[in-house]
């Protein structure tokens, strides 16, 4: 059975509060878990630790925490914090971002992002079992510490977020899961493949290794409000956020859209930007319009074999009634 867990909204909210109510109110329906992303806003650690303290039973995590703007020493430090104050409910993500962000707001190159990867993975589980480290790789050189308080006694699961072949094959291979984000259910069968391929160089067991798909989502009486917002968000991620959105969707057969969105967006016209994702593209990757719509389009993901769970996100632009509105339509027991 596919999970469904929040994938708390990426644009900024009124405040910390307005946050953990939103987690609150995820656990009151019945969702696994609340994942936090963390871009250019509030730092996820801090707003964590306010909703551990705020929640009882819904599991907690960040989706992501990038790979360049901590040392792979201190997010295991913040996992093992974090789990400690969450009483075991922690699951973290983390991954590369990209060079937009990497770049232009940590001012960090972004360079080897996968074989940082891989690293961060190992470097994070060695000092989470409590271990000295010794650790020389090809980006990272450590030796001689060791975690001064106790380590998890829950280890602290690290899924990895990608998009490309390499990216998905190496969490297979090296994480406890993967994060996909704005894929179309033939899009995400693809992917599957590179992660078991993964899987197997890695020779490890399938069971251990969970797949959760971010899946924006908007389910409101006024449908056509709702796509509305979704279209705003999907040309933004794929006309402005860097170039990775835009080879995904084309690599998943949506070469020609992707290019005239970004085109489009590039040139200043978001109307036009909007207007290129068509109500098949639309569907294709979100479960937006009228709640028994969303829910329809929620359920065709939910029946991909190898989906562990999906994660209901939302758009940049909704207001605090509709994400509450969609949490609430898109229930797991609804």
């Amino acid at each position: 059975m596919t999970d469904r867990t929040l994938h708390l909204p990426v644009a900024a909210q009124p405040s910390v509060d307005s946050l953990v109510n939103l987690a609150v109110l995820g656990e009151e329906y019945g969702y696994e878990r609340a994942w936090l992303p963390e871009t250019w806003g509030r730092d996820a650690v801090t707003v964590l630790t306010s909703m551990a303290h705020e929640t009882e039973e819904i599991g907690l995590g960040p989706s992501i925490l990038n790979i360049y703007s901590r040392s792979p020493a201190l997010l295991a430090q913040t996992a093992t914090t974090l789990q400690e104050v969450a009483d075991g409910r922690m699951r973290f993500g983390i991954g590369p971002s990209g060079p937009a962000v990497i770049e232009g707001w940590h001012g960090a190159d972004f360079e080897r992002p996968l074989r940082r990867t891989r690293e961060y993975l190992e470097i994070m589980r060695t000092v989470m079992a409590g271990e000295t480290l010794n650790y020389d790789g090809d980006v990272f050189s450590l030796a001689g510490f060791r975690l001064r308080c106790d380590p998890p006694e829950e280890p602290v699961p690290i899924d990895a977020a990608g998009m490309g072949p390499k990216s998905v094959e190496l969490a297979g291979r090296f994480a406890d899961g993967w994060h996909a984000i704005v894929f179309t259910p033939d899009g995400l069968r693809e992917r599957l493949e590179d992660l078991e391929r993964g899987i197997e160089l890695g020779d490890r067991d399938p069971e251990d290794v969970r797949t959760t798909l971010s899946i924006t989502a908007c389910a409101l009486e006024d449908g056509e409000r709702a796509r509305r917002l979704a279209r705003q968000h999907l040309a933004f991620y794929v006309g402005a956020m860097g170039t990775y959105y835009r080879e995904s969707l084309s690599r998943q057969g949506y070469e020609q859209e992707a290019n005239e969105i970004a085109a489009a967006w590039a040139s200043g016209d978001q109307e036009r930007a909007c207007s290129l994702i068509s109500d098949d593209l639309l569907d294709d990757l979100g479960a937006v319009g009228t709640p028994e719509h969303a829910r329809e389009q929620l359920r065709k993901f939910e029946e991909i074999d190898g989906l562990d769970a999906v994660a209901v996100s939302f758009p940049r632009g909704a207001t605090t009634d509709e994400l509450e509105s969609t949490i609430e339509a898109l229930a797991p027991d609804v």
